[in-house]
């Protein structure tokens, strides 16, 4: 088979959000019953089409493929289950005759039904978007289904536009699954490759026959410690691949390795070499968060194309391009040698970027010029496809533009804050420790006297349409601030009425006043900028809109302290008061990039020890300092995580070690593997720490025995990214594994997440069954309630 030129410019893939969320209107029109299932389908179509005709407008051509075709209504992993029709034992009866899943059923798998609980959801590798952890087995049905995919390149080449199909390849679906329950002890999904293999060969060949030229496979699971066993020669990458290519009747490959360095971090390019001898048309390396290929591995190219992810696709400052055209001469070089060729592409997907700096009306006025979302990411790519092709002198204008810009982000004013920077040099060691956990433990049970398995929730309630009109009203100008300071404390109110009568033990204000749980701080915070449009997909049809650290950060004043007071007043429970803690801050904003990341976590950390200290002098006994982000910055690489879950949590103590020994500590995390950083939650000195449990079936609390965590501990009891209602019965049914393995002392009994994203009518009706499981637990126990 001739090999096909890889374009010379292309993206591994797009925002599919849409610049306005339309993606997220029309599922949850749908999911409403507002809508049926063909407008869904065109309005998704319509929103494809939009977004391919902006990426060739921006100068990637719609007939050789440079287009990514990686749309997906929910997750891209979710896409590789259907398309395998790998439907987990719990769901088989969504399947049609011939297996297959169609769009009604795979949102079933993500949202659940009134009888099951949907797929379990985690972090996509190091981002806070999420994915639909598949579930394999034995006996999991492994078959093509290769219909949607080829029906999407029809629709686009009847267009004329030819996308590159792209799905998640078979080695990474694999490392990504879990093993269904039921399964044999010890059973591992990727003994199941062969006839994973086989269904990608079948998809192969009828994306060929549909006339698709090239296809790309993400593997970004072989840049992990456990992938990087597998890309050594006679190892399963290279077994995988030489099987794929071998097939007479497909599309060229590209393969991918987002995330960082594939294979051994030592031998960078190894993977690559090793995938272009076994005969894949087009490999691709990450030269952001990856390693630079070296020379002896670039020379196995054997006439391959190199595709350079020179472009960072997660975070949104300006590429040096001068930087970067050097590099990518200097790659030239040597692929060339190996009768290769280079192209130039983005480091990962452009997924976890907003569409376009252009949509902010409202940046401060010396921010836009240092900034690069999706579109302007394209449009380095391009610039820099043409300086290598043409000379530097072509893109003269633009070199000059970057260097410029790059020259007054690095001198302006806020950027390096004096004060800031001699706060952080006189910390000393005691400024980051707590008295020891007993003698805190006393002093807490005497102030607050909970009862044993004491109910809370993690901090939000639901955001009605009321709550964000207002919000928005009031910043339109058309409701002032005593008008909306009135509605903030009747809803407060409202919460804080609805929490004591559900008999709830550790109460809530509710965040009514945050737009988001990250934004709200930025907001508050010097240093930050929060944009308008900037929204990046989480999961599904959930958008987050990452604020911008851009300088050195301090907190002008106290800001939650009126809020959470004025709920205090109203009840004589304990009521918690509720920050975001520096990891997640960071996790979930736009960094700076030109200082180590410790240094911005401690400036987060100190600015919330100052609000903590104002909400402890304002009475306040519990303050939770959420870290549901401490998991997804965790290093892909073992070698490399010791340094980040160090600094970590230095940072969470340092924002906590304030505190007096009376004041509860809580802190909260969500949707991730915890067993692997146990020991860095226990060192974090909490008091108490809630964990998403739910939807995995109190996993976790195998590695908190194991571990011997002995601080208190609320395992979630209700899974809040689904919008069904748990039962009274299934909530007590999580109660017990719980107690099975943990110390009752211990053990709060909590959901899994803030409630903002659901309806008032499904919350109370679910709090409800939470507080009536834990007070039965309570009666098994011998508890007088």
């Amino acid at each position: 088979m001739s090999k096909p030129t890889f374009p010379a410019a292309s993206v591994l893939g797009y925002p599919r959000i849409g610049p306005n969320r339309e993606l997220k209107k029309a599922l949850e029109a749908h999911w409403a019953r507002k809508t049926d299932e063909a407008t869904l389908h065109a309005a998704a179509l319509q929103l494809q089409k939009a977004n391919l005709s902006k990426l060739a407008a921006l100068g990637l051509k719609p007939d050789d493929a440079s287009l990514p075709g990686d749309f997906a209504y929910y997750d891209q992993v979710l896409d590789a289950t259907l398309a395998l029709s790998a439907l987990p034992t719990r769901f088989a009866d969504l399947a049609d005759a011939n297996g297959a899943i169609d769009t009604a059923a795979s949102f079933i798998l993500a949202r659940g039904d009134e009888s099951r609980a949907p797929l379990e959801m985690t972090k996509w590798f190091d981002t806070n978007y999420h994915y639909l952890v598949p579930e394999i087995g034995e006996t999991t049905p492994i078959k093509a289904n290769a219909t949607v995919l080829v029906e999407n390149f029809k629709a686009h080449a009847a267009n004329g536009t030819t996308i590159r199909p792209t799905l998640v390849g078979p080695i990474s679906y694999l490392l990504l699954a879990k093993a269904e329950d039921g399964a044999a002890a010890g059973f591992d999904p990727l003994t199941r490759i062969d006839e994973v293999v086989a269904a990608y060969a079948q998809i192969l060949a009828e994306l060929a026959a549909a006339g698709a030229p090239w296809v790309q496979l993400d593997e970004p699971g072989l840049v992990t410690d456990r992938g990087a066993e597998l890309a050594v020669p006679g190892a399963l990458a290279e077994t995988v691949y030489t099987k794929l290519a071998a097939a007479t009747e497909r599309p060229a490959l590209l393969v991918t390795f987002g995330y960082g360095t594939a294979g051994e971090p030592t031998r960078p390019g190894a993977t690559q070499g090793l995938l272009a001898r076994a005969g894949v048309e087009a490999v691709h390396a990450d030269l952001v968060r990856g390693a630079l290929p070296t020379a002896e591995f670039l020379g196995e190219l054997a006439g391959s194309t190199l595709v350079a992810g020179i472009v960072d696709s997660r975070n949104i400052w300006r590429n040096n391009l001068s930087a970067s055209l050097d590099i990518l001469k200097s790659l030239r070089t040597e692929v060339e040698k190996a009768n290769g060729a280079l192209a130039v592409g983005t480091a990962t997907s452009l997924q976890h970027v907003p569409h376009d700096v252009a949509l902010e009306a409202n940046l401060p006025a010396h921010l836009p010029e240092w900034l690069a979302f999706a579109n302007q990411k394209v449009a380095e790519v391009i610039t820099l496809a043409k300086g290598l092709s043409e000379g530097e002198s072509a893109i003269a204008a633009e070199l000059s533009a970057a260097e410029s810009a790059i020259a007054h982000r690095a001198g302006f004013a806020g950027t390096t804050v004096a004060a800031v920077r001699e706060r952080l040099a006189n910390l000393t060691t005691a400024d980051f420790s707590r008295s020891d956990a007993q003698t805190r433990k006393e002093a807490q049970e005497a102030a607050l006297a909970l009862p044993p398995l004491p109910t809370t929730t993690i901090g939000s309630f639901p955001q009605t349409t009321e709550v964000r009109t207002a919000r928005a009203a009031h910043k339109a100008g058309t409701l002032d601030d005593a008008g909306y300071e009135g509605f903030l404390k009747a809803e407060i109110t409202r919460v804080v009425e609805l929490q004591e009568k559900l008999g709830l033990d550790v109460l809530v204000h509710g965040e009514a006043e945050r737009n988001d749980m990250v934004q709200y701080f930025a907001e508050n915070f010097d240093g930050f900028s929060e944009t308008e449009n900037g929204w990046v997909q989480s999961y599904g049809s959930r958008a987050t809109r990452p604020s911008i650290l851009w300088g050195d950060v301090s907190r002008p004043a106290a800001f939650t302290v009126p809020w959470i007071s004025y709920a205090a007043s109203l009840t004589n429970k304990p009521l918690k008061g509720m920050l975001t803690g520096p990891v997640t801050i960071l996790a979930w904003s736009f960094i700076r990039d030109d200082q180590p990341l410790s240094i911005s976590a401690n400036q987060v950390a100190l600015a919330l020890r100052d609000e903590i200290a104002d909400l402890q002098a304002a009475g306040i006994g519990i303050i939770q300092v959420d870290e549901p982000a401490l998991r997804e910055l965790l290093p892909l690489r073992a070698a490399d995580q010791p340094k980040y879950l160090g600094w970590s949590v230095d940072s969470f103590r340092l924002a906590t070690a304030g505190a007096v020994d009376a004041t509860q500590i809580h802190t909260h995390l969500c949707y991730s593997e915890f067993g692997e950083i146990i020991e860095a939650i226990d060192a974090l000195d909490a008091d108490v720490t809630s964990i998403e449990a739910a939807r995995s079936r109190m996993e976790v609390t195998a590695d908190l025995t194991s571990y011997g965590y002995s601080r208190g501990i609320g395992p979630g009891v209700y899974d809040i990214h689904s919008p069904r209602v748990p039962s009274t019965e299934e909530v007590a049914e999580l109660i017990d594994i719980a107690l099975g393995s943990l110390d009752p002392k211990a053990l709060w009994i909590n959901p899994d997440c803030g409630l903002k994203t659901r309806g008032y009518a499904e919350t109370e009706a679910s709090l409800a069954n939470l507080v009536s499981a834990a007070v039965a637990a309570r009666a098994t126990l011998g508890v007088a309630v």
